[in-house]
This record gives structure tokens, sequence and C-alpha cells, in this order.
């Protein structure tokens, strides 16, 4: 499995500390930046990690800023992404199991480190459970998703 990974200035403390649980794992992993704590933007940064997901070059991703919310906005404009923001595990658990949710955002500032490992753990290990109510409900999305 290969993620992807992005972040802003806000994420990437927290984005260092994922990719030392990923490497730890042995899990494959492209790192879309960002690549220092400089003040940056982080569209850029969600929109690459997205595509990669989106096209299959990687499998799942994850995005990180501040609070999460505003790079999963900017990963959620990418056709085929559920970009998920969790601050717990059972939202990570119950995202993927429900929605099929391809990517995960963190806010690093609302999530400590070992709460963010754990979600991350349980967000990649969590599979879709193909749950007929869950597959339709993912099925309207991407429909609506390709007549835009």
């Amino acid at each position: 499995m290969s993620i992807a990974l992005g972040c802003d200035h806000g994420g990437y403390a927290l984005k260092q500390e994922i990719i030392r649980y990923l490497e730890e794992k042995g899990m494959d992993y492209r790192d879309f930046g960002c690549p220092d704590t400089s003040s940056c933007d982080y569209p850029g940064y969600a929109i690459e990690a997205a595509k990669a997901v989106a096209s299959g070059e990687c499998e799942k991703g994850i995005v990180i800023c501040t609070t999460g919310i505003g790079i999963s906005i900017a990963a959620n404009k990418v056709k085929g992404i559920r970009c998920a923001l969790c601050s717990d595990t059972v939202s990570a658990r119950l995202t993927r199991e429900h929605n099929n949710s391809n990517m995960l955002a963190l806010g690093a500032g609302i999530v400590g480190t070992h709460l963010a490992l754990g979600i991350v753990d349980i967000f990649l290990h969590t599979e879709f459970s193909q749950e007929e109510k869950h597959c339709r409900r993912v099925a309207q999305i991407t429909a609506w998703e390709e007549s835009q």
C-alpha cells in the first residue's frame, strides 16, 4: 500500500511523525510536501496528494494542516476523493467502514501525536464494510460527482 502525504507548515512536524510510523511498519509513501516549517499555503500540497490517490498512484492519502479543515476542503476538490477530517479513532474507523474514504485529514493543532498515530493506524487498516446501504450511498456520491 502506498500512502500520499501532504501538509502545510502547521502540519509538518506531525507529518514527520507519520512518516516515521509508516517506515516502522514498512509501508510505502510519497511525500508531496511541504518540505519544512516555513510558512506556505496548503491547497497545492493537498491537491497534489489527492491527485495521486485519485489516479491510483497511491492507495490512500493523509493530509495535515493546523486544523485539518482547509486541507480537507482542498483535497475534496479533486474528483474521486473522499477526504474525511478525523479527530478521534471512532470517526476514522467509521469513515472507512461506511464512506470508503480514501483520504484522511488531520489537524496537528487539534490532536496530539499519540492520538494522531492511532487515527492513522485505524484509518489505514480498516476495510470498507461492503454493506449494501453503504455501497449505495457511496455510489450516489460518485454518480453526482461524475455528473458535474
